[in-house]
C-alpha cells in the first residue's frame, strides 16, 4: 500500500471545514513535497514531522513522498496537519492499522521530539465537523477539553506521538477529555473595578447602568482624571451574564484567534485597543482572515479611550457592524462574515489641551482648535452612539470626603432584573431592538406625558430618524431598570 487518506480540518473565518491529508510514500530519489496551497507554517511541517518521527523511535522512509492538502482551491494556514501527515506516513510504513485511521479526525502540531503541541481553531473545527458526522478526534492535549464542550463527539488526547500510534495499534490507551474538566476562564471578578470606588460622578454611573442594562452604546466626555477610563472598565463588573449559546459563540472566535486557554468564556469580554491599532486588527482581516477586536469584543464591550486619535479611516470602519452587528471581509477566495454584535463605550478629551469646561483650569485652546479636534469622530458615528455624557472633574468635597459610592453589587443587581424583563420579552437587549419592536414595546406602552416630551424634543432638536428610535431604546431601558412597563 503507497496511498493512505487521513481525514484532519481547517478553518475559513470562524467555520471548520474537513480537510483530506493524501499521502504518498512511493519508490524513487528521495523528496518530501507538501501541495494543496500550504501557508509557511504548512510548509514547514517536513522538517517538523522528519525529525518528530525519528525521535519518536520509528524510521523515516527514505523515499519520495507526496503530500496533498485536500479541497486543494482552498488555502490552508497553521500547523493542524503535522499530526496527519506523521500518522498517515507511518501507517503507509507499517507501524499503524490503516483501517484504524480511518477512525478518527486528527488535529495537531508536531514539536521536534514527537510531543503533540496546541493549535488555534480546535473549536469550531469540531464543532462544524460533528455536524458532519465526524464523531472521534485526536487532539492535543491542551486542546482537548476545548473540543470536549461540543455534545455528542469523543475527544482522544494525544501527548506525544509514541503514544498516539500504541493507541492505534491497540497497545495503549489515550485520555478522554470531559467537559466535566471545563473551568470558567473568565470568572475571577477579583481583576474588575468596582464603581462604588468612584469618587463622585452620579451622573455618568447611571449612563453606564442604563447602558449595561440595554447593551447601548456610550460616549464620555471629559477633562483628564475625571475617571472616565476608570469607569468604562468598571463595566464589567455589572454586566449581565451569557447565556450558554453565547459563550460558546464567544469562545469560537477566541479559539480561532489562537486565544482560548482551558474553558469556556462565560463572562462578557472586554476588549480596550489602543489608538494606534491598525484597521485589519480593530476590523480583522488578513491574507487568510482573522477575527480582529470588534469580534473578540463580540457580546461584550469594545472601549475606545481617546477616541478622536483613532485614525479617521478605522472609525468609519465600526459603521457597518454598530449597524447590523457583523462585518464582512472580501478576500480573493471568498468572503468572510465575522459576529461582532458589540457594546461600543468611547471616552476622549474635549478639546486638545483636555480643559474645555474644567471648572478648575483654564482651556488655553482656540474655538478652530476645538471645532477641528471634536470633528474628527464623524458625525455618522456619533449618530450610532446611544448616550453622550460630560464627566466634569470631581470637586474637593468629593476628593476629600471619599464617600463611598453604591457597590457594583447593587448597580449590577438592577441590570440583571432589566435583563430578566428584556430576556421574557423576547431574549433581546434594548439597544438591538428593530423597528417594529420599538412600535410595539415603546410607543405602544408610552403615557401621554412621555408622547408630549418626545414631541417637543423631536421638534426642538431635529432629531434624526435613527436619533428618535435611540431615543425610545434609552426610555424602555429606563423603564425596564425601574420595573415599570409603562414607559413614562
Amino acid at each position: 500500500m503507497s496511498f493512505i487518506k487521513v481525514r484532519s480540518g481547517g478553518i475559513w473565518g470562524i467555520e471548520g471545514y474537513e480537510v483530506s491529508v493524501e499521502v504518498d510514500v512511493s519508490p524513487g530519489l528521495p523528496s518530501f513535497n507538501i501541495v494543496g496551497l500550504p501557508d509557511t507554517a504548512i510548509k514547514e511541517s517536513k522538517e517538523r514531522v522528519r525529525s518528530a518521527v525519528k525521535n519518536a523511535g520509528f524510521s523515516f522512509p527514505n523515499k519520495r513522498i507526496t503530500v496533498n492538502l485536500s479541497p486543494s482551491a482552498l488555502k490552508k494556514q497553521g500547523t493542524f496537519y503535522d499530526l496527519p501527515i506523521a500518522v498517515g506516513i507511518l501507517a503507509l510504513c507499517g507501524y499503524v492499522p490503516p483501517d484504524k485511521v480511518e477512525r478518527f479526525l486528527f488535529l495537531g502540531e508536531l514539536s521536534l521530539d514527537g510531543k503533540v503541541s496546541k493549535v488555534r481553531g480546535t473549536l469550531p473545527i469540531v464543532m462544524s465537523l460533528s455536524e458532519l458526522g465526524c464523531k472521534e478526534f485526536i487532539l492535543p492535549k491542551a486542546n482537548a477539553l476545548e473540543g470536549s464542550v461540543v455534545e455528542g463527539v469523543r475527544i482522544y488526547m494525544a501527548s506525544d506521538l509514541g503514544g498516539v500510534v500504541k493507541f492505534l495499534r491497540g497497545e495503549g490507551e489515550l485520555g478522554v477529555a470531559t467537559a466535566d474538566g471545563i473551568r470558567d476562564e473568565r470568572s475571577a471578578k477579583g481583576e474588575d473595578i468596582d464603581l462604588g470606588d468612584v469618587l463622585g460622578q452620579e451622573l455618568a454611573k447611571k449612563a453606564l447602568e442604563i447602558a449595561a442594562a440595554g447593551f447601548h452604546n456610550l460616549s464620555m466626555v471629559g477633562s483628564p482624571g475625571s475617571g472616565k477610563s476608570m469607569m468604562a472598565r468598571g463595566i464589567r463588573s455589572i454586566l449581565p451574564p451569557m447565556s450558554p449559546e453565547e459563550a460558546l459563540e464567544v469562545s469560537r472566535i477566541y479559539s480561532v484567534a489562537g486565544l482560548l486557554e482551558e474553558g469556556l468564556i462565560k463572562r462578557r469580554p472586554f476588549r480596550s485597543p489602543h489608538h494606534t491599532a491598525s484597521e485589519v486588527s480593530i476590523v480583522g482581516g488578513g491574507t487568510v482572515p482573522v477575527p480582529g477586536e470588534i469580534s473578540l469584543a463580540h457580546k461584550g464591550v469594545l472601549f475606545l479611550d481617546e477616541l478622536p486619535e483613532f485614525s479617521r479611516k478605522t472609525l468609519e470602519v465600526l459603521r457597518q457592524p454598530l449597524e447590523n452587528g457583523y462585518i464582512n471581509v472580501a478576500r480573493a477566495q471568498g468572503k468572510v462574515r465575522f459576529p461582532a454584535e458589540f457594546m461600543l463605550i468611547t471616552a476622549q478629551n474635549p478639546c486638545p489641551c483636555g480643559n474645555y469646561g474644567n471648572p478648575f483650569k483654564e482651556c488655553r485652546c482656540t474655538k478652530s482648535q476645538i471645532r477641528a479636534y471634536t470633528s474628527k469622530v464623524s458625525q455618522p458615528i456619533k449618530d450610532r452612539i446611544d448616550l453622550h455624557v460630560w464627566v466634569s472633574p470631581p470637586d474637593r468635597d468629593e476628593l476629600l470626603g471619599k464617600k463611598r459610592g453604591e457597590p457594583s453589587r447593587d448597580i449590577y443587581n438592577r441590570v440583571l432584573r432589566a435583563y430578566e424583563i428584556q430576556r421574557e420579552r423576547g431574549g433581546k437587549f434594548n439597544g438591538r431592538m428593530n423597528n417594529r419592536e420599538v412600535e410595539r414595546f415603546v410607543l405602544k406602552l408610552m403615557d401621554g406625558d412621555a408622547k408630549k416630551l418626545l414631541s417637543d424634543a423631536v421638534e426642538r432638536f431635529k432629531l434624526s430618524g435613527r436619533g428618535y428610535f435611540k431615543v425610545l431604546k434609552v426610555s424602555r431601558t429606563v423603564a425596564d431598570l425601574e420595573g415599570s412597563e409603562t414607559v413614562k
